[in-house]
């Protein structure tokens, strides 16, 4: 099978999509057969069967959109084939998922409903069914339509539908909707602004440098540092919290340590690799930083397996508790099958259907070379870490493509003032008298600076000119100059999925909530 070519229109490619769902409705089936055949003391396995294929259903569909976030950069910047992406992902996020996925889930995702609400233990069963295929039904579509949305926000929004379906609109915890919906701006703001901060100090520090290469020795090493302390930190909040619970003084300390110690161990492996770089240009630069990505690939894809499995495995463990006792719990123990399902699932579904949306966040949005996706790698981690501090609703899905859109309009504003200026150098140079050699004299000496010797060069440039630029001349030149690097339709496509992703998986949920009723009365 050829991931390269996913998505395109070829004979072959058609065939390999067929060659992939049919291996996807296996694992289903497989999920629902091991369920029937190993229900021992369930009062209904054919529910449990149906359960289990539909949370395998939902498991290949989180695969499949929502571990794109993790490896997405790192294959649109180069860093990783996209191949090896799949199987690191797929490695780490079954790890996180059978590692640090936990022994017990809640019955209910984020509160968004009161169980107590629910009457009987009959209709809670169809409430959580109804989510389960309705959350994966709407990933599905949105994995389709080539938009990566929240898992979490998919099966919230099932589980809130079904859940006004069964006890009316009083059940719904209606402040927990209003911070979800906050996430939208949240999530993706936080993402975009720290993501764009971490790319303003590389610009500055490397990249704008006369000395790249030497620069780059200094600097990445602390970049290095700061990823060790934002991951470690991350990793012990987040993706170990179900088995080592850390508070927030802890996890910075320890991971202080670990970053410090990561400091004076990178420092001079940078340094032999940056004396082996063949040219003083960013491209040179930009190699420095694969492995950082590598390594923030695999972890991230870890802390998403620790915590998303649950989207998958909540409602089917859910199920499994309430037959097992006739009750429904606040929380219920997750069997070792019902955590293969989930671990197993996100594994499969990301390496069948995956590389369409790992190609859309890595290279459709914006263009990435390492630098900035080390930058949107760092945002995913650090803006978790913060937000989690404040009570901040975040998602995952949406810093990570937050921080690809916040990098891709930096890159535009900074774009465009660049282009400005090396026009209003070739204006105030031509309006003040100087032939053409001059004037590109100073074009060239501008494009190689630093900032401090730019900043030299407009004064200078500017001291020569005989009359100000107008403002219908700015306004001219900005419109003359103006390049997109960021795709709107992509940017369109993605908001307006994020801010439907919850009602439609609720009308969804609610209707096949109805449906599933109607076929127990039946």
């Amino acid at each position: 099978m050829d991931l390269a070519n996913y998505g395109s229109d070829t004979k072959t490619t058609r065939g390999g999509d067929i060659v992939r769902i049919l291996i996807a409705l296996a694992f289903v089936v497989i999920a629902g057969y091991y369920a029937y055949s190993h229900g021992e003391g369930i009062s209904n396995v054919s529910i449990l069967a149906i359960a289990a294929a539909f949370g395998a259903y939902m498991a290949l569909n989180i695969g499949a959109n929502d571990v794109a976030n993790n490896v997405g950069p790192a294959v649109g910047s180069k860093a990783l084939s996209m191949v090896g992406a799949i199987l690191i992902a797929a490695v780490f996020e079954a790890a996180g998922a059978l590692i640090a996925g936990g022994s017990v889930v809640g019955t209910i995702k984020k509160g968004i409903i009161n169980p107590n609400a629910i009457a009987d233990v009959e209709t809670f069963i169809w409430v959580m069914m109804a989510a389960l295929l309705a959350g994966a039904i709407w990933l599905n579509l949105a994995t389709y339509l080539g938009a990566p949305v929240s898992t979490t926000h998919s099966i919230v929004g099932g589980v809130m539908g079904a859940g006004i379906a069964a006890g009316g609109w009083d059940i719904a915890n209606w402040g927990q909707v209003g911070a979800i919906v906050a996430s939208w701006v949240i999530s993706p703001a936080l993402g975009g602004i720290i993501a764009a901060t971490f790319l303003i100090y590389i610009k500055k520090s490397i990249t704008y440098k006369s000395d790249m290469i030497g620069s780059a020795k200094k600097v990445v090493p602390i970049l290095v540092a700061i990823m060790v302390w934002a991951f470690s930190t991350y990793l012990a909040m987040k993706g170990l919290k179900k088995i080592w619970k850390l508070d927030i003084i802890t996890a910075l300390i320890i991971g202080f340590g670990l970053a410090m110690t990561a400091y004076f161990v990178v420092r001079p492996l940078i340094d032999r690799a940056a004396n082996a770089l063949t040219g003083n240009e960013k491209d040179s630069v930009n190699s420095l930083f694969t492995i950082p990505l590598i390594v923030s690939a695999a972890l991230l894809s870890f802390a998403h397996g620790a915590n998303d499995v649950a989207n998958a495995i909540g409602p089917l463990a859910a199920i499994n508790d309430a037959l097992l006792h006739g009750g429904v719990s606040a929380k219920a123990s997750i069997p070792l099958w019902v955590m293969l399902v989930g671990g197993l699932g996100i594994a499969i579904g990301l390496a069948l259907f995956g590389p369409k949306l790992i190609r859309t966040v890595g290279s459709e949005i914006t263009e990435l070379d390492k630098t900035r996706a080390f930058c949107v790698a760092m945002a995913a981690a650090i803006t978790v870490i913060i937000a989690s501090q404040l009570g901040l609703p975040v998602s995952s899905t949406h810093i990570a493509v937050g921080g690809i859109f916040g990098v891709g309009f930096l890159r535009e504003y900074l774009k465009l003032s660049y282009e400005k200026k090396l026009a209003q150098i070739e204006k105030h140079s031509t309006s003040s008298g100087l032939g053409a050699e001059e004037t590109h004299a100073f074009v060239e000496r501008f494009k190689v600076a630093d900032v401090e010797e730019k900043r030299a060069i407009l004064r200078e440039v500017k001291s020569l000119q005989s009359a100000p630029i107008t403002k219908e001349e700015r306004k001219s030149l900005k419109k003359a100059t103006k390049k997109e690097l960021v795709k709107r339709s992509a940017l369109l496509r993605i908001a307006a999925a994020w801010i439907i992703t919850v009602p439609a998986s609720a009308i969804l949920s609610a209707i096949i909530f109805y449906t599933l009723l109607g076929f127990s009365v039946a």
